[in-house]
């Protein structure tokens, strides 16, 4: 089996040379790097993770927690933190919220099953956590890194998009688009990125004089049951020309209940998504949507974490403006002699 000092000799430079280059820490110039790449691959060399592990004192695995593993927002993100991961030869572990207890108590109970395995460092993605939760962990464990929302005990380790721009390009793109008569299906009430993106789309209507009535306003989960729901229930007031959902999930949900009440996407009434999922793309019709660009914030927090737990120097941005993605879904507002 192939050594560092192995590699060095093929690649023509020191040890120490090689091993910066194998780690990925420490400036090595690029024809250099060349060099060391190609004997890695010409001897098949592969890094001790016990020798490493005992050099850093770490065991190279990183825990993730997700509140689920379904839906088509957490699967860009798992995929973006595993790539990260292993481009680095380090692994990670995943838990879930699930067993007793309400929503905050699945959370801690998954944290500590991470912390317990004696990972490196933990990616945190849940809004169910109260900030006393997230500052009690600081203390306890102090390698995390937060995704999707901000918090003041984690400050700079907290990685969020700009959800409330988020809300008010969505009630931009329905007004540019001469929508006054607006309906709603709003995310979960406890999650803070929804809060951030409804109040903003609201008050950006109500500076151009828009208001969106009560009846107009249905709460949903982020679920397609709870999206179809919500749509069966606009139903009973259509006098809307358009439906901002605060996911994709939901606005693909009213799409299709719409449509089965024979209203015609977006002839009759437009939809506008949120988050911009894989799968939005290849819906009938394609579905207008904010893109928020959750697979590069969890790619740059992945990086934030492995610069602590293992001293790289990874780069880390911070710089995950949301912007419209124009499909079909939505047109012009209907005149008033093409629509009650």
């Amino acid at each position: 089996m192939a050594t560092i000092k192995d590699v060095a000799k093929h690649a023509g430079v020191g040890v120490g040379t090689a091993s910066r280059a194998v780690s990925g820490k420490g400036a090595v110039a690029a024809s250099t790097l060349a060099r060391v790449q190609a004997a890695v691959q010409a001897l098949d060399f592969r890094p001790s993770n016990v020798a490493r592990a005992l050099s850093l004192n770490t065991r190279g695995m990183v825990g993730v927690y997700v509140p689920e593993f379904g839906g088509p927002f957490i699967s860009p993100l798992l995929q973006a933190i595993d790539a990260e991961l292993r481009a680095v030869d380090r692994h990670m572990v995943v838990a879930s919220g699930c067993g007793q207890g309400d929503d905050r108590q699945q959370a801690l109970q998954g944290v500590d099953f991470l912390v317990q395995r004696e990972c490196d460092g933990i990616v945190l993605f849940s809004n169910h956590l109260l900030e006393a939760d997230l500052q009690a962990l600081q203390a306890r464990f102090a390698q995390v890194v937060l995704l999707n929302r901000s918090s003041p005990a984690l400050g700079e380790q907290a990685f969020a998009c700009d959800h409330a721009l988020g809300g008010q390009l969505a009630a931009l793109a329905l007004l540019e688009r001469g929508h006054r008569r607006i309906a709603t299906i709003q995310g979960a009430l406890d999650a803070p990125d929804n809060a951030q993106r409804m109040a903003r789309f609201y008050a950006t209507l109500a500076q151009h004089g828009v208001a969106v009535a009560p009846a107009h306003r249905q709460d949903g989960g982020f679920t397609f049951e709870s999206g179809h729901a919500a749509a069966e229930r606009l139903l009973g007031d259509p006098t809307f020309s358009a439906v901002f959902c605060a996911n994709d999930v939901m606005a693909m949900a009213a799409i299709s209940r719409f449509t089965q009440a024979g209203l015609r996407v977006p002839q009759d009434v437009s939809v506008l998504g949120y988050d911009d999922a894989d799968v939005a793309r290849f819906t009938a019709p394609p579905l207008t949507t904010v893109h928020i660009p959750i697979a590069a914030l969890a790619r740059q927090a992945c990086r934030q974490l492995l610069n602590q737990c293992y001293r790289l120097s990874l780069p880390v941005q911070r710089d995950f403006a949301p912007h419209v993605v124009w499909r079909a879904s939505v047109t012009f507002a209907p005149t008033n002699g093409d629509k009650p």
